[in-house]
């Protein structure tokens, strides 16, 4: 499903077959780009190019990402991902309740709980965690 257009490219959410961390693809025929999103901060980012020895101008490849960005896009974009494939990519992951962010790291502290499931409200843009072993969920104004 379309999300938004940038100089005749098309951002989309592709709804069949398609996997963790939530992303957006574009198509341009003689290369395509996956831009990855998240549901706990508004960032973007470039996830890949390819083929490589293709790949367009910096400028082209920041101006999809920063289009992604803007809060209506990258709302709509989240909506697509969640309401087809009923995921936000954190069940699993840590949290950190000192930092307010995804843990990468594995080190487990009295502030990192694992997130038991998460699922994202469109209707309020705010995504929800249920966190195992703490006595309160972790709510997220995007």
């Amino acid at each position: 499903m379309k999300v938004c257009t940038y100089k005749g490219l098309s951002l989309v959410i592709m709804l069949r077959n398609e996997h963790c961390p939530p992303h957006a693809h574009v198509d341009a025929g003689a290369w395509s780009a996956r831009f990855k999103f998240s549901f706990w901060h508004n960032g973007v980012e470039l996830w890949d190019v390819v083929p490589l020895s293709r790949r367009p101008p910096l400028a082209v490849l920041e101006g999809l990402r920063q289009l992604l960005r803007q809060p209506d896009h990258l709302r709509r974009a989240r909506h697509i991902w969640w309401c087809r494939l009923h995921t936000v990519c954190l069940d699993n992951q840590w949290w950190d309740w000192e930092t307010n962010e995804v843990a990468v790291l594995r080190h487990i502290t009295s502030t990192t709980f694992r997130i038991g499931s998460a699922c994202y409200e469109p209707e309020d843009n705010r995504t929800l965690l249920a966190l195992i072993g703490a006595q309160e969920g972790v709510e997220i104004e995007l």
